[in-house]
């Protein structure tokens, strides 16, 4: 092959490498998890959320804290916009407070709360079982979820974790102070 020849192939490789998306080996680590979709089981990379604000709630249809589910859809719908996502991980591991199908659970949310944010299939998130995303969570925040509705609010570089008690509500101005602020941060 002759120089030019060469400078002309690299070129094609170059234009290739420039126009392939994002993939998993850009996404942070700690968003490098797949779940299956709560509505239908289809298979849901976190990546695609990477270079947004995240807050992680854990779930309960049958909890004191359900009536949260409202607010979290209030704050979802109000900061969208500006890059917020809340994605809810439904869990049976506190009390027994969701024993029901994904199916189940996705029609209490849809027809209760009329809940448009992503849900993720039920997802252990309490030892000895839990899930290695919540498991980063955890090591990156220095707080496990001690019940339902426990929240991670994870920065735009998905790197910061902050975590919220149960008893911290969706509109609790101390969160969507941290929530704006992250909001304001660039990517």
């Amino acid at each position: 092959m002759s120089l030019h020849g060469f400078s002309k192939s690299l070129l094609v490789l170059a234009a290739l490498f420039v126009a392939l998306p994002a993939t998993a080996a850009s996404c942070p680590p700690l968003l490098d998890h797949s779940f299956q979709r709560l509505q239908d089981s289809a298979q849901q990379s976190l990546c695609q959320y990477q270079g947004k604000v995240i807050l992680v709630v854990n779930t309960a249809s049958f909890c004191g804290y359900t009536g949260q589910y409202e607010g979290l859809e209030a704050v979802y719908d109000k900061y969208k916009e500006r890059g917020l996502v809340v994605i809810g991980f439904p869990s049976n591991d506190f009390g027994d407070q969701e024993p029901g199908s994904n199916k189940e659970i996705a029609d209490f949310c849809r027809t209760t709360y009329g809940i448009k944010f992503p849900m993720m299939a039920k997802t252990e998130v309490a030892a000895p079982r839990t899930h290695p995303f919540y498991r980063q969570l955890i090591a990156k925040s220095g707080a496990a979820p001690k019940w339902n509705f426990h929240k991670y609010l994870i920065d735009r570089s998905g790197k910061a974790v902050e975590s919220f008690d149960t008893r911290i509500t969706p509109d609790d101005r101390g969160l969507i102070a941290r929530i704006e602020h992250r909001l304001a941060e660039k990517p």
